[in-house]
């Protein structure tokens, strides 16, 4: 029996339809996608969102953070597309892989609260629904980085050493050399963060946005480790990455905003409605509308049936009038009578 000593890489990562090309890294990025609208919409309308919100902000939300996520690895690793070597026309081929994460984060926000706004409902409460998503969304998107043998971590001996082409090889590494899989160990890290902070929002009701901000604890968390090991061009600052130090600022952002959103929000009711766009306050008029109609009608339905029973008992009471009308009428015809024929004696 043969142990697996390392992990192949896959030979190819684009496969032609006649002429149209089918790249692995937009297939991943697509299923990711699908994946977190999926469980988006399962949470989001379980809080009870509209049913048809995630799709409607996944059409702006998903652009934007496209473009946001390119923007910044074009800013973080710029000398590939404007160094000696470089070329700015290579901006646009993200098919090629190429998006940080620290960029489509803020950027697709922006482009949920403009979708959100215009339906009148609250971000915070979204973002809490979309967090599990977005990091199994971030794990299955890693697969296009493994198809494009990219961003692989240091050399290593560990049994789970990746293999990598050795047209895809750093300079100075010799052929047959394995480095760590940091496309899995991200992977795995944020399917497990997707459950705990899943766990923890049900195990300590978290809402008004921590789970957001929790997500982005658990995923800096996890890249500081991660983007320690990768060994890809990258900017330096102070002999560290610049996505190390991203990492850490952000880390320490989200938990300022998780602890100081509790301690503001301690008691407080989440709606998901902006001030007065409620649906309620709309609907409100038609309901009361609806309700007084079934209400007259009830009413009226009542005073028939009043009136009906009312009617016999009436007619009891005419007819006991009546009876006894005729009864004086007969006593007293007959005291006539008889004081007659007393006269006629």
């Amino acid at each position: 029996m043969t142990v697996l000593a390392s992990i192949p890489s896959p030979p190819e990562s684009v496969w032609y339809l006649g002429p149209l090309p089918i790249r692995a890294y937009a297939i991943a990025i697509g299923l990711g996608i699908l994946a977190a609208w999926w469980i988006l919409d399962r949470r989001y309308t379980a809080k009870g969102g509209p049913p048809d919100t995630a799709i409607d902000v996944a059409v702006w939300m998903v652009p934007f953070g496209i473009i946001g996520g390119r923007l910044y690895h074009v800013f973080s690793s710029p000398d590939a597309y404007f160094g000696p070597d470089g070329n700015p026309a290579r901006i646009i081929e993200i098919w090629n892989g190429g998006l940080g994460i620290w960029g489509a984060i803020p950027l697709g926000g922006l482009g949920a609260w403009i979708a959100l706004r215009r339906r009148g409902l609250r971000l915070a409460p979204f973002a809490d629904a979309l967090a599990p998503g977005l990091l199994v969304a971030q794990g299955i998107g890693r697969l296009g980085n493994y198809f494009n043998q990219e961003l692989y971590g240091a050399p290593t001996t560990l049994p789970w050493g990746l293999e990598i082409d050795d047209r895809y090889l750093r300079p100075g590494y010799e052929s047959g050399t394995l480095f760590h899989p940091t496309f899995l160990y991200e992977m795995l890290w944020n399917f497990a963060a997707a459950a705990f902070i899943i766990w923890a929002q049900r195990r300590f009701q978290l809402k008004h946005g921590r789970v957001f901000w929790l997500y982005v604890m658990s995923y800096t968390l996890g890249r500081v480790w991660i983007e320690y090991l990768r060994i890809d061009e990258a900017e330096l600052v102070l002999g560290l990455r610049l996505n190390v130090w991203t990492s850490i600022v952000v880390f320490l952002v989200a938990l300022t905003f998780f602890v100081v959103i509790g301690r503001r929000t301690r008691g407080v009711p989440e709606t998901l409605w902006l001030p007065g766009r409620e649906p309620a306050a709309d609907d409100a008029g038609d309901d009361d509308g609806e309700a007084g109609a079934e209400a007259d009608g009830v009413s009226r339905d009542r005073d028939e049936d009043e009136d009906a029973t009312a009617r016999p008992g009436e007619s009891d009471a005419a007819a006991e009038r009546g009876a006894t009308a005729e009864s004086d009428g007969v006593a007293e015809r007959g005291a006539t009578a008889g004081k007659a024929d007393d006269d006629r004696h």
